[in-house]
């Protein structure tokens, strides 16, 4: 599959071939990026252009960061707001504006700030959770705050916010998102649904209704290169995509098992665990397609600053 590279054969093409017009399209361009910034009416519709997409499987990595889906769309997130905002995000000497993912030259600095983000969210072998990504967020744009801009974030659930659509196309019109869903199999009882693990994504486009119960996004997926897993892929940055989901409004019932409790000699997650109503959003898309799991949107991190 492609990855960016700078290949001596293209660049000499490029150097002989003939004179093309201005006005002449160049086969296989993608079309420059149109944001959108509509909230009036009954419906929305927002888009965020100069989003980044990087990868979060890279060598170096416990598991070649299979867990590093969390740290690596906040790096999305820092990237929009460092390039597309020229907000000073970074730690110490690394500028978060100053790298390009597309650059391999700039792999292994990029690989080393999603290592960052990671310890600063204490990172596990489960991987990060939305609360600890947001103290990432408050670390990483400290000098940001330094040099007088005012930075907040905050956290939207689907089990609390009624208008969760109208919730998240409100806050991503303020910058991307970081979207986290559950992967849901059947529970022990007919019906219900029990976790078992999730997945973090950045949100960098969204249609939809206000109070409605379906919605289309555009993703920033870290883990869902169209070449993971080929050749040198944990050595460089694939090309950027914008994966296509539609989420729908459920309500089931959640199975939670009980956990063990470390400091206790009784093994607690042989108990009988716990049954409660929920509200999810489903997400389906062609890359997202699972014969075992149903993919449940549980919530989002949002981010803002300003100068």
């Amino acid at each position: 599959m492609i990855r960016n590279a700078l290949i001596a054969a293209a660049a000499l093409t490029a150097v002989v071939a003939p004179a093309t017009a201005v006005a002449d399209p160049i086969i296989g361009t993608p079309p420059p990026c149109v944001g959108a910034s509509d909230l009036a009416g009954a419906d929305f519709n927002v888009k965020k252009c100069g989003v980044s997409d990087v990868d979060q499987h890279r060598a170096g990595f416990e598991n070649n960061g299979g867990a590093y889906c969390g740290p690596a769309s906040l790096y999305n997130v820092l990237h929009y707001w460092g390039h597309q905002k020229d907000a000073p995000v970074g730690w110490l000497t690394t500028k978060v504006g100053n790298l390009d993912p597309k650059d391999p030259a700039d792999f292994g600095v990029i690989t080393n700030s999603i290592g960052r983000i990671g310890v600063d969210a204490k990172y596990t072998s489960d991987g990060t959770n939305l609360t600890n990504l947001r103290k990432a967020w408050d670390i990483a744009t400290k000098p940001a705050r330094d040099a007088g801009w005012t930075t907040s974030t905050g956290v939207v659930s689907t089990n609390d916010h009624p208008d969760f659509a109208g919730d998240l196309a409100k806050k991503l019109n303020e910058g991307p998102l970081q979207l986290v869903y559950g992967r849901y199999g059947a529970g022990p009882a007919t019906g219900s649904l029990q976790r078992g693990g999730g997945h973090i994504v950045t949100v960098v486009s969204a249609t939809g209704s206000f109070g409605g119960s379906t919605m289309k996004l555009k993703l920033a997926d870290p883990g869902r290169a169209a070449d993971s897993g080929q050749g040198n892929y944990l050595y460089t940055q694939s090309a950027y995509e914008s994966l296509d989901v539609t989420l729908t409004k459920r309500t089931f019932k959640e199975y939670v098992p009980v956990k063990d409790d470390e400091n206790t000699r009784e093994d607690e997650s042989l108990e009988p665990g716990t049954y409660r109503w929920v509200t999810r959003w489903e997400l389906d898309g062609p890359r997202y397609v699972s014969e075992t799991n149903r993919h449940m949107v549980e919530g989002f991190n949002w981010f803002d600053m300003a100068k």
